[in-house]
Parts: structure tokens; sequence; C-alpha cells
């Protein structure tokens, strides 16, 4: 199809919905009927719609579904990327209650009595497909979970035409990896403006405007859906969604907990028989906060079907809708790159709490990095030509950071500090603890550790939650008072509360010298590798390389699991030069079959030998594509 067929297209869906919405006749559905669903879901979008006041945008579709249906204002995927993200849409879990589903691409073990909203829906007589994507990050076999699954799959495989359907489309047109090449269009880089916290560089300019691009682009592509369910005399039987799976890819967007990289567009039509689902008239705005947490709670409800306990969201829509206060987010690790963070946002304000404030934002990620945005911006920090502002990214964090998003929406002012809004601080901070006690959180246990999962975190032998809570604040905080118990913890019998102990001294840095001696001996005979690898990097950095250095190298044997080698070539990287002896075991590693572990081997073997350039691609993206994608 055409461009300008499209275009047609749009007007057309457009005017038939209209005339939908605008009957004063509305059918009432029949005693037992129910909607059918489709969800168009789409890659990486912030709301850089014209519904959602975006004046560069060209999106007439997703405008029109806005004026006819519903728009969200504060919509928040629970992961900043898509398959944790995918995770907690699918099982109504959230990812970090059931780890690894907390990494990105993991395979974390469902509970064999749970149960998906595709299960739920199939068994109350929905006929379901998936069209194609699913990045579930869990050991589910999609086919079993769909009528069809694939790029075949389509409502118009029924056979019964009287059963309901749902039906899931993935579009991949603004997926992160078409930023890679430039898209031209009716967008061009001198039209497009640029949050302050990035510099003016060309790459940047042309990565917002092929953005802006691919964005027109995918709104055809939904008018063509929207036509296809009209032509077959469905579109008023059936409640259409549009969302993305995660926020944006421009800069500090995608893998970032601000606001560019969990909130997200989303509009619902509801054809006039089904209004009475909706909690608000045709054509409202919904600004109370929604999370993806409460999509598969929400089509549940929609067909009738009992939400189990597992689920933590509440429907949007539907006889049992009711408003959230607030939306929960969360990052762990990223391909290669190891972090952890959380976070709570009301629409108003956003909280983030920094686990690993060591970290820079901006750590070297090899699919990231093949943005030329990515690299200019990079660059610009090696050369010293950003502002304060700017090269905040390649600094490391504080543990806290609380942003008032009505008078600073691109989350640049930190208030965490502030004494004027200290209590603001407070009350989202003893949100956001009660939240991960109530769901569970395994996001303290380190990728491979003893109590990962839904059922081994509850045991408190192993897990002790609220303990370890307490331990990774004081770690985290990095207050020198805090030192002596730090050390007192390294002595715990417990697996995580020696590893936080250990993430704490190397938090500590210069101030952790006084536990120089402990930390010798433990790094000799802890038998946990984790423990080991925060120990050794605490220990190099205050320049005790004899031991630590070949610790580390020790760690990345391939006789250890890949999550050590890539926890321990983490740590090499962040030591600088005092890692040149582990260069002949990067070179090793840049072949590993764990794609995650041979990224980060050559990222420190370039580093190390004085190659890298902000320019170098790490990344095999035709491997990529090859094999099924990127998140």
């Amino acid at each position: 199809m055409t461009h300008e067929l499209s275009r047609r297209v749009v007007i057309g869906s457009a005017a038939g919905l209209a005339a939908i919405a605008g009957s004063p006749i509305m059918a009432r559905p029949a005693k037992g009927e129910r909607p059918n669903i489709l969800w168009i879901v789409s890659e990486d979008n912030n709301p850089y719609v014209g519904a959602y006041g975006d004046r560069i945008a060209h999106t007439p579709t997703i405008d029109g579904l806005a004026k006819k249906g519903l728009l969200f204002r504060h919509v928040y995927s629970n992961a900043p990327v898509c398959a944790p993200s995918r995770f907690g849409i699918l099982t109504g879990v959230y990812p970090e209650s059931c780890a690894p589903a907390n990494q990105m691409r993991a395979v974390a073990a469902l509970p064999k009595e749970f149960r998906t909203y595709p299960e739920l829906m199939r068994g109350a007589g929905y006929f379901c497909t998936n069209n194609a994507k699913t990045d579930y990050n869990c050991d589910v076999d999609p086919n079993a979970l769909w009528d069809r699954q694939g790029k075949e799959a389509h409502w118009r495989s029924r056979t019964d035409k009287s059963r309901p359907f749902m039906t899931v489309f993935n579009y991949e047109t603004t997926h992160e990896s078409r930023l890679f090449r430039p898209t031209s269009g009716r967008v061009s880089p001198e039209m497009v403006t640029l949050p302050p916290f990035l510099p003016d560089t060309p790459g940047i300019r042309q990565d917002f405007a092929s953005y802006y691009n691919l964005m027109e682009k995918m709104d055809g592509q939904l008018a063509e859906r929207l036509a296809e369910l009209e032509s077959d005399g469905l579109a008023e039987d059936t409640i259409v969604f549009h969302y993305s799976d995660n926020g944006g890819v421009l800069g500090r967007s995608k893998r970032y907990c601000y606001d560019e990289g969990l909130r997200c567009e989303m509009v619902v039509y509801v054809p006039p028989k089904w209004r009475h689902l909706m909690p608000a008239a045709p054509g409202s705005e919904i600004t109370t906060p929604v999370s993806f947490i409460d999509l598969a709670p929400t089509v549940l409800s929609l067909a009738g079907v009992a939400q189990p306990k597992q689920m933590r969201g509440m429907p949007f829509l539907g006889p049992s809708a009711r408003p959230q206060a607030v939306a929960f987010g969360m990052r762990n690790r990223m391909d290669e790159r190891i972090d952890f963070q959380r976070t709570v946002t009301d629409g108003r304000w956003r909280y983030i709490r920094n686990y690993m404030p060591h970290r820079p934002w901006g750590q070297h990620q090899a699919f990231e990095w093949l943005a030329l945005g990515y690299q200019e911006w990079e660059q610009a920090h090696i050369d010293g030509k950003l502002n304060a502002v700017q090269d905040r990214f390649f600094q490391t964090k504080p543990f806290e950071e609380l942003y008032d998003l009505s008078s600073d929406p691109h989350e640049i002012k930190d208030l965490a500090r502030d004494p004027a809004h200290a209590a603001t601080l407070a009350r989202f901070a003893q949100m956001l603890d009660e939240h991960m006690i109530a769901i569970h959180d395994n996001g303290f246990l380190p990728e491979g550790m003893k109590g990962e999962g839904w059922i081994s975190s509850r045991d408190p032998k192993v897990y002790p939650l609220k303990d370890v809570m307490v331990l990774a604040r004081v770690a985290a905080d990095a207050k020198p008072d805090n030192l002596q118990q730090l050390r007192n913890s390294l002595a715990s019998p417990v697996e995580v509360i020696r590893y936080w102990a250990a993430m704490g001294l190397l938090i500590q840095g210069e101030a952790g010298r006084p536990a120089e001696a402990d930390m010798l001996i433990r790094l000799k005979t802890d038998p946990s590798p984790h423990v080991r690898i925060q120990l050794a990097e605490a220990l190099a950095r205050l320049g005790e390389t004899t031991t630590s250095v070949p610790a580390l190298i020790d760690l990345c044997s391939p006789s250890q699991p890949w999550q050590v080698r890539l926890h321990a070539i983490n740590a090499l990287t962040f030591i600088g030069d005092a890692a040149q002896p582990a260069l002949d075991i990067a070179k090793v590693a840049e072949s590993d079959p764990k794609v995650y572990v041979a990224n980060a081997a050559k990222y420190l073997r370039l580093k190390l030998t004085g190659e890298y350039r902000s320019s170098t691609p790490i990344f095999d993206l035709e491997a990529m594509r090859a094999s099924g994608g990127a998140g």
C-alpha cells in the first residue's frame, strides 16, 4: 500500500469511527454478548503524538482514536525496555517479583499454577491470536498460549465467527533499531526542538527527525489495520487499544527510569454499544496514572473473567475499574550493563532510587550505542563540550532523585536534597518501600544467586527481604558512619546480606579503606562469586590490585556461569588501567556464545588497548536481526 493510500485509509477509518460514535441510536449488547478486543502495540514510543499536544507529530489515526475514545495522559510501562515490560503485561505480575524476569532477556520460571491473560481469555471462550512478537522473559511456550501465534495470526483465522476474539498485533516500525539508519519524511532535523539535557548535534537532531517520521509511518499502518476491522464489519463490536510496549528511544529514554523511558502513549476506542464500560465520556483524557501491570486485569474485566490473585494491577475499563494513585517502575540489567533502580510517579512527581549510585547513568551499552545520537553525545563528553546538565548523564548518581514534572518535565532539577521538599521525598520513599515489600521485590539478588524466583525468594532464610532492604539502603546511601555496619554484615551466613555489605564497601570508595583487611580475608574465603566480585572491585579501587585483579580474572573463566562472568567483566571495566592484566581473558571472552558477555568483553578490550572510539561498532546488528531482534 502506498503512502498516499495509507493517508486515505486514515481518513476513511477516522470517518467510520466518527460515524459510529456519533450515531444517535446506540445499540446495546445482547445478554451474554462480549466485546472483541484488539490490541495494536507499537514499540518504543513516548507520546510524540498530535493528540498529546505535539505540534510536529503527524499522527491522524491515533488522534482520531483519541478524539472518539479515551486518551491516557499518564500511562507507564513497568520497565523501560521490552522484555521485562512484556512479562508484566502477559502475566499481570511485576517482573521484579519473579526474578530473573526483571533482567533484560532472561528466562524466569513461571509457577505452574499461574495462568497468563491469553490462557484465561481462551478458557472463557475467546479466540486469541498474537502477531507476532513475544519476548515474554519467562519459560512459557508462546504457541501454547495462543490459538494462533506468528506472522499469519489474525482474527480472520476464526472458524467459528460467533466467538469473540482477543487479537494482538505488534508493530516494530518505531523500534530503536530503526534509528540506526536515517528515515526521511515530513520532519527534517532543523524542525525539531531538543531537550536541554542533550547537546545539539547533527546525529541527535537526525534521530529525533527519524523518530517523528517513523511515528507517522506507524500511524498509517494502524489505519490499515482499522480499515480491515471496518471492512469485516467488526468495528462496532471491537474495543481497540493502541499503546507502546515501553517508553521512547531517544537520548536518555529507553533503559532509563525517567519519564522518557517509562511514559508511553495509549488511546482506547470503545464503540457506542460498549460505552457503559468506559470510565469517562468519549473524547476524555484520563489523567490518573495507569500502569501496564493493569492491562491484563483490564481485558479480563472486559471479558467478565475473574482476575487471579497473582495479578497485582487494577482494571481501568469495565465494571470493576478503579483509578490508581501511582505507577511503579524498575530497572536491573540491561543487556550487558548492570544497574538497579526503582521509581514511582503520580504524574506530577517522580521519585527515583538508585541502589548502585557508583555506576553512571550512561554506561556504554553496545546496542544502544549503534544510534548516532549516543555516539555524538559521548564524543562531546570526551571532548569536554557539554554543559553541566548535558554531562550529568556520564556521572555517578545520587541515592535518591525527586522531580516536579509540572515545572520540570525534562527532569533536570533534582529536588531530593531540597529541605522544602523533604515531606514529598519521604512520602514517595515510603510508598516505594511498601510496594517493594508487598510485591516481594527480587531485585536485590544479583542474577544467578540462590533465591531468585517467585517461590525461592519467599524463603526468609535465603532472602530476608526487609533486612536486605535496610542494608541496601545503608549501602547505597554511602554515609561513612555506616562503615561498621557494613563490616559486620560481611560475616552474615546469608549470601545476599554479604553481597550488599560488599556492595556498600565498594560504594564507600576511599572511606571504606579501614575495612581493607576484612575485604582481603573475605575475598579469599567467601564461597559466593557475587560477593567476591564486589570485594575485588572495591579493593582494586583502593589500589590493592595484587589480589583483586587476578580474582576478577578467575571469575571470568568459562567454567563460571555467564551471569558471574558478565558481572566480573563489568567490574574490570570500571577499575580502568588496573585491569590491564585482564586483556587476554577479555580477548577470549569476545568469542563467548552469550552475546552480552562477548559485547562487554570487546568493550573492555578496546578500552584497555586504547582502540575504543565512541563510533566503534561493538554490537553485530545483522546477527541480532537474524536471531529475532533486540528489546
